[in-house]
This record gives structure tokens, C-alpha cells and sequence, in this order.
């Protein structure tokens, strides 16, 4: 197949704060630095810049500080600086307020933000110095000559649902690069592929994630002082799962309201969002939305495993910045800045080596030697085995995490992790675990009844497919699906195994186990998919495969 071919000398894929970030710092250097000039392409998979962006979000601001001294002057969407702090420890009815806010909790001098709003003003500062921008092109395929990268290549256009070409078919095109970096994001396709043929964690701990699902709510004027950051932890999860809630209060009477479950759990019949579900309705939540309307929702995957888990995020023309390289402080619940200090070391290492004619890994491995003397490994390497320590329950992290605050990460040795989707237990070992292992710390029963969301009207709580509406997703349904399921195990052992938790794991209800005379047959709806990842993460047989659909497809996160 004949295809376009376009040149540059650095490919940026993905469009998030760690991109934006690498373009931007690129661009200035160029104008510092002067020479011939460089040409600076950025590939974003969504229809239009911030899209698909998603976080809570409490932003520190001491990476844009050193990116765009004048970022205020400049009119960044900072929604409300930090003024409350509020931490909770939950059970079922009640909530106990922490008398003294844990140091990684405390957010003086940060800003609550809309990460969508956020990173569309990020782009229009790129898009400002000349870096071309591309969106709706999602990158399909890693290039490659041997063990060097060259490039990507981007998804076809055109292609029908049975795979046969349409009449406005359109193949991708290769964009070739002296450098790529790639800042795909959590769970990243070209970012797997990278991990998968190079190897690049070996010697490193499993990767470790968790899913944050979250509402932005409009509710009455004076419900909650604006710069208000409210955290929770217990109720609605058991003492082996891990997470927890927030409801950070912006302007004009929104709330961003959310909740965080470790993809670690291991009873098979955990719903992340029932327990969203379940978090509102306890009196805290529902008495700050009662009387309040939804007005959009969304899903993704955190990287949340470490300092220790982080793959080598250099090699023969590429390197990894942001989330996409696992660059994010659990503790803090916080990333963005990770990410975007990343993306500058990155774009400096890059600048550098194509200055110098050499872009070997060698050469590139100054990358790693930046991170290592930058507040990057100052912040996450103290707290690297936090995370971990949570696999031994909710009370046994909570310690470690107390002991690692004091002891300024300094331990005799690093606690050893598992890959999420190992820890799940079958049904079987389940039912005979302990009764101490199962329980709810509510005492309540492992799955809420039928009527957790019919029973208020849907004003508080909502079914998935109501949310999926909320999220603005929309796919071209007569395309290849993009989830990929490589063997065939839901009409065999997966229902008597684990009872299909990919109907549960999935906050999109793309999964849905559909009862034939022959017996239960997998049906996936694709076109609901908000690109959270989570099944690529969690499937206890680690048979799914998340890739991008055609370029522009999925959620529109306005104002999350």
C-alpha cells in the first residue's frame, strides 16, 4: 500500500501536558538557542486539543512556573487556588475528620483546574511557536530500522466494520522522526509495544494501576466554598482494596466529585463503579449533591505504581515522558506536573542530541541522568514503596506510608509488587477465603442491591450507560472494533472462574456477556468506550487489547 510519508526531526505523540510540554520547551529553545530551525510535529489522537483529558485535578504549578514564568498573565485556566483542606476517614454513615492533614495531602499554593481547559490553552501556546498540531490522527504502529525507532505510523481512515475498505478509505501515514517521544498516555499502545519488543522493564517492578472515575456536578450557590479540596479513604472499600474518594470545589457552584479503586482488588465481583455509586450516596457526598445535577462524566487509568516500576525511558530515537512512563506520586495524587516536567527534560535531552548528529541511545540516556537530578526523583523516589505496601491492606499501607513520610523513604529494602490483574482470586478462592479477608469495613454485603440507582430516580446515581451519555463519547460504529480479544474464554471458564468481571471492571459497559442456547457469548460495545484502558489493565487473563479506534473517536471531556 502506498502511503504519505512526512518528515520531521521531532515527533511528539500525544497531545496531554507531557506533549504540550516537550513542543513547547522545544520551541523555546529554538528561539534561545537559534541554528537551522527545528520541525516539531504533535500527533493527538482526539478530535480536538484536551479532548480526552482527565483528572481530578489540583495542579502544583512549580513545573508551569518554570515553563511559562508569565502563565497568569497569559490567562491560565486556573479554576480556584487551594484554601481548605479536608481528609476523611469514612464508614457507612458516619465520617471521622483528620484533626491534621497528612503533608502529601496538603495543597497551599496549588489550584484546582479543569485538565480539559487546561491543556487547550496548553496548545494554544504551542500552536502560538509554530509547532504543527495535528488532531484526529491517532498512531497506530511503532517504525522501526532494527532496534532504532523511526517513527509512527498512523491509523487508516476508512475501514468498515468487517475490515474492508469504504469508498473515502484513506491510509495512515508514516511520520518519520530523528527523535520520537511518546506521551500516549497511561497504558499507551505504542508505549505497550515499546515495553513488549525492547524490553524496557526488565530489572523493574510490575506496573500498578488504579481507575478514577468522575462527575462534574453543578449544584446550588454556597453548597461549598470555592478552593475547598475534600479527600476520603474507607468506606465504600474493604481493607485489602485501595483508593479512595474526592469533591474539589471550584467557581460558580461546580464540583468535581470522583473516586479512585486500585486495579489490584482481588474479589472478582468488585465494581468500581457501584463503589462510586456507593461513595455518594453516603451523607458526606449526598449532602453536597442533594438538590445538584450531573452534567458530565468520565474514566481512566492512573499509573500508580512508583518510582520502582517505571520503565528505562530511553532508547535509539525515542524516549517515554508523563504518564505513559508511569510518572506519578500516589501519595500526593498527583501527576500533571510529573508529567509536564518530563516532557521538558525530555524535549531538552532531544534538542541536544539532534544538535550533535547523535540520537543512539547512548546519547539519549542523558535523559535518564536529567531525571535523576531533577525534583522528578526528589518527589517519587522517598514514597516508591507506598503503593506496594497497600497490597498487604488498607491499615499495613496506611503504616508504611506514615513510616516512609518520617523516614524520608530511607528502608532496608524495597517492597516487591504484582501486577493487578494477578492478584484477582476466583470465585472459589474467594468464597473460602477468611471472613476477615471479604468484609466489607461496613459489614455490608460485597455487591449493593438492584435498586442503588433506580431507587433515587437517577439524580444522585446513575447506570453506566446513563454516565457513558454524560461522557460526550461518540465512535463511527461501522469500523473495525477496537478492543481486541485474543482467546476465546467467556463461553468457557471465565464465568466459572471469576463471573466475567469485565462487566464489572469496565466503568463503560462495553462488555456484556449476552446468555445464548449454546452457551454465554461475549458482545462488545465498542462505540461506548471512554478510552479509560482499565480492561487492557485487568483482565485476569491479560487477553484484551486496547488500541486506538479511528482517529477522533471517543470521549469529549468539556470542563473535566
Amino acid at each position: 500500500m502506498d502511503r504519505e510519508t512526512l518528515e520531521v526531526d521531532v515527533l511528539i505523540v500525544g497531545g496531554g501536558p507531557a506533549g504540550l510540554s516537550a513542543a513547547l520547551r522545544l520551541a523555546q529553545l529554538q528561539e534561545q538557542q537559534g541554528g537551522d530551525p527545528l520541525s516539531i510535529a504533535v500527533l493527538e489522537k482526539a478530535r480536538e486539543a484536551g479532548a480526552h483529558m482527565l483528572s481530578g485535578a489540583v495542579l502544583d504549578p512549580s513545573t508551569l512556573r518554570e515553563l511559562i514564568p508569565d502563565f497568569r498573565e497569559k490567562g491560565a485556566p486556573l479554576a480556584a487556588p487551594v484554601e481548605h483542606d479536608r481528609v476523611y476517614f469514612l464508614t457507612e454513615e458516619s465520617s471521622l475528620r483528620f484533626p491534621i492533614i497528612p503533608p502529601p495531602l496538603r495543597n497551599h499554593g496549588h489550584s484546582i483546574i479543569s485538565l480539559n481547559r487546561f491543556v487547550r490553552w496548553l496548545a494554544e501556546q504551542v500552536e502560538g511557536r509554530g509547532v504543527d498540531f495535528f488532531t484526529g490522527f491517532a498512531g497506530q504502529h511503532v517504525l522501526t530500522d532494527g532496534d532504532r525507532v523511526v517513527g509512527v505510523r498512523t491509523g487508516d481512515r476508512g475501514i468498515d466494520r468487517h475490515g474492508s475498505q469504504k469508498p473515502a478509505f484513506e491510509p495512515g501515514v508514516d511520520i518519520l522522526a530523528k527523535v520520537t517521544i511518546f506521551c500516549d498516555g497511561v497504558r499507551g499502545n505504542l508505549t505497550k509495544e515499546l515495553l513488549r519488543r525492547f524490553q524496557l522493564g526488565r530489572g523493574r517492578q510490575p506496573e500498578q494501576f488504579a481507575i478514577g472515575l468522575k462527575e462534574l456536578w453543578q449544584v446550588p450557590a454556597g453548597r461549598l466554598e470555592p478552593g475547598t479540596v475534600i479527600h476520603t479513604m474507607g468506606y465504600p472499600l474493604r481493607h485489602d482494596e485501595f483508593g479512595g474518594g474526592f469533591i474539589y470545589a471550584m467557581p460558580e457552584g461546580q464540583l468535581s466529585v470522583g473516586f479512585v479503586a486500585g486495579l489490584n482488588y482481588r474479589d472478582p465481583l468488585f465494581d468500581p463503579h457501584t463503589a462510586f455509586n456507593r461513595f455518594k450516596r453516603h451523607p458526606l457526598g449526598q449532602h453536597l449533591l442533594d438538590g445538584g445535577q450531573m452534567i458530565r462524566y468520565g474514566a481512566k487509568a492512573l499509573p500508580e505504581g512508583g518510582w520502582n516500576t517505571i520503565p528505562r525511558p530511553y532508547l535509539d530515537g525515542a524516549l517515554i515522558a508523563g504518564d505513559a512512563g508511569g510518572f506519578l506520586n500516589s501519595m500526593r495524587l498527583k501527576g500533571i506536573h510529573l508529567a509536564m516536567r518530563t516532557g521538558m527534560l525530555a524535549a531538552e535531552t532531544a534538542f541536544d542530541a539532534i544538535r550533535a548528529g547523535d540520537t543512539s541511545a547512548a546519547r539519549l540516556a542523558r535523559y535518564q541522568e536529567k531525571i535523576d537530578r531533577s525534583p522528578v526523583r526528589a518527589e517519587l523516589y522517598p514514597v516508591r514503596n507506598v503503593h506496594q505496601a497497600f497490597d498487604h491492606g488498607f491499615f499495613a499501607g496506611l503504616a508504611f506510608a506514615g513510616l516512609a513520610i518520617l523516614a524520608r523513604g530511607r528502608w532496608l529494602e524495597d517492597l516487591r509488587g504484582q501486577a493487578g490483574h494477578e492478584r484477582m482470586q476466583t470465585l472459589t478462592v474467594r468464597r473460602a477465603g477468611s471472613a476477615a479477608s471479604v468484609q466489607p469495613s461496613s459489614g455490608g454485603p460485597v455487591v449493593p442491591p438492584p435498586s442503588l440507582v433506580t431507587e433515587v430516580g437517577r439524580r444522585l446515581t446513575f447506570d453506566k450507560l446513563t454516565n457513558v451519555h454524560y461522557s460526550g463519547t461518540a465512535h463511527d460504529e461501522d469500523q473495525p472494533v477496537h478492543l481486541l480479544v485474543h482467546t476465546e474464554v467467556c463461553s468457557s471458564i471465565c464465568g466459572s472462574e471469576y463471573g466475567h468481571p469485565c462487566t464489572r471492571f469496565c466503568p463503560a459497559n462495553v462488555y456484556e456477556i449476552v446468555q445464548e442456547t449454546d452457551g454465554p457469548r461475549l458482545q462488545i460495545n465498542a462505540s461506548n468506550c471512554v478510552h479509560c484502558k482499565t480492561c487492557d489493565i485487568m483482565d485476569p487473563y491479560g487477553v484484551i487489547t486496547w488500541v486506538p479506534p479511528e482517529g477522533g473517536g471517543g470521549p469529549q471531556y468539556n470542563g473535566m
